[in-house]
């Protein structure tokens, strides 16, 4: 007897109904006098618009957001209360998967195959994780002399707002949303313009869920327009993005400019998977290291976008690696099947060629890929460079695509000095079978995050996520990100009353 068949995933994108423009105290908003096209990313054809939230907007949605926190008492209830709104949003976000995930997939680079057996229960259970912590960090007893009491009091700040970028729309969105709404504060989450609807479906079921109208504002825009009014709002206690390098710098300057106030910054990597000789398993490697660097088609701030491997080993993992990424293929986001994504957009797809191509021109050499599906024009071939110079952009910039440069080295300690990047410091992947070099690769490195024989995150919400140097400030995900939604108020008394 044959077993249940699991039902497909595939859907036609034009029967979706797409949520248009701002959420604002708890209702879909179609305000704003900009209209932006949207995109879907894995043909380039119009999937609907939407209306960019002004500086006058955003100012509604944050002082909307003030006054809910005031009025509602969200951040002053019990927290094992905010923790049940909170767990229930999350099982509401399980209910809605496969809408959640087609919404998803269809603006994003999320194959509906990944979004929905994938980033959505994500998404949910980093939201149960941070509920869970509600109510683990109330503050300190501070020792003190004999005749006082020094009290170090945990408080919300307020008004967080919360930028995420457009390559895992729902689960950044929750990385944002969930630690600073579990430490009582309200949101105001701008998502990216190209991908804007997963986001303003999540907020709905926020209210649905019990999360006060007003805690959790969506507003939706361009960077420079939208972002940059949020970031500058005097009512906004602290910001935490996710995105590039160099908008992460903006944001810190702005920062001073309109008011000193806290930064969570997740920015660019460009990070090495690092092959000692004595790997066991070369298979497993070549599959690690293709999916660093393939997953999402590179368009991941940790792509393991560097292969540093031992000159022994080098012919053979390439080889190994290039047959794993040859299999695959580009195909809808709306397609169950599709398993690789597109590239979100073709200022992006044009970047990621001419750093190829410039790379070629200065005597790089292309072991496969180089450049663009033939039968699917907004989908890049996985790329793998040899002879690549210190000189060359493709191995100094983040590339953001299907992109790995290669790297031979001889002895350890020329290994460990190719990993470090001058610019970044996200993560980095570590192989081998020597306990020892592995804790020493890991000192080493300079990154806020070292895998060992594997690449990538797990599910895992306890470990925190950020980077160091130009990859960021601060933490996602682990206590950490909860702790940085807090603010902390020293208290001291003294038993006697003065004379």
């Amino acid at each position: 007897m044959s077993g249940p068949t699991t039902p497909s995933l595939d859907f036609d994108p034009a029967t979706l109904t797409l949520p248009r423009s701002q959420f604002i105290g708890g209702q879909l908003v179609d305000a704003g006098e900009e209209v932006l096209p949207v995109l879907r990313p894995c043909d380039g054809g119009p999937l609907g618009d939407l209306r960019e939230a002004d500086e006058g907007l955003v100012h509604r949605a944050v002082d909307d957001a003030r006054q809910a926190w005031l009025a509602s008492g969200w951040g002053t209830c019990p927290p094992r209360e905010r923790a049940r709104v909170l767990r229930r949003w999350a099982d509401l976000i399980d209910r809605d998967a496969v809408a959640l995930g087609q919404l998803e997939a269809v603006a994003s680079t999320r194959p509906v195959g990944e979004a929905v057996p994938g980033d959505v229960p994500f998404t949910a259970e980093a939201i149960r994780f941070f509920a869970e912590l509600a109510d683990k960090s109330g503050g300190d007893v501070a020792a003190t002399r004999r005749d006082s009491l020094g009290l170090v009091m945990a408080e919300p700040y307020g008004v967080i707002g919360a930028i995420a970028p457009w390559n895992f729309p729902l689960s950044m969105a929750s990385w944002k949303c969930g630690p600073a709404l579990a430490a009582g504060n309200a949101v105001v989450l701008k998502p990216s313009e190209l991908t804007p609807y997963s986001t303003l479906r999540l907020a709905q079921l926020a209210i649905e869920a019990g999360v006060p109208p007003g805690i959790f504002n969506v507003v939706n825009g361009r960077g420079h327009v939208t972002g940059a009014a949020l970031v500058r709002h005097p009512g906004i206690g602290k910001i935490s993005f996710t995105g590039s390098t160099r908008t992460g710098g903006q944001i810190m300057s702005e920062t001073g400019r309109h008011g000193t106030r806290p930064v969570t910054l997740e920015l660019g990597g460009k990070s090495p998977q690092l092959v000692f000789a004595d790997i066991a398993d070369l298979d497993h490697v070549a599959r690690c290291i293709a999916r660093g660097f393939t997953a999402n088609a590179g368009q991941a701030c940790v792509a393991g976008s560097r292969l540093i491997v031992h000159r022994s080993l080098a012919e053979p993992l390439c080889e190994a690696i290039v047959a794993q990424v040859r299999r695959l293929r580009p195909g809808p986001t709306w397609a169950s099947c599709s398993a690789y994504a597109p590239i979100i957009s073709q200022s992006q797809a044009q970047r990621i060629d001419q750093l190829v191509r410039a790379a070629v021109d200065a005597g790089a050499s292309v072991l496969t890929g180089g450049g663009f599906f033939d039968d699917a024009p907004c989908f890049y071939q996985p790329t793998v460079l040899d002879d690549v110079t210190p000189d060359l952009a493709v191995l100094r910039e983040e590339v953001f695509g299907p992109v790995l440069t290669v790297q031979r080295f001889d002895e350890e300690e020329e290994g460990l000095l190719l990993a470090d990047h001058a610019t970044y410091g996200l993560a980095a992947g570590v192989y081998t079978r020597d306990i020892g070099q592995a804790l020493r690769a890991a000192r080493r490195i300079e990154a806020g995050t070292i895998w060992i024989n594997r690449y990538g995150r797990s599910g895992d919400m306890i470990i925190p996520t950020g980077g160091y140097k130009g990859s960021g400030i601060g933490k996602d995900l682990g206590r950490q990100a909860f702790e940085a939604a807090l603010r902390y108020k020293s208290v001291l008394i003294d038993f006697e009353a003065a004379a």
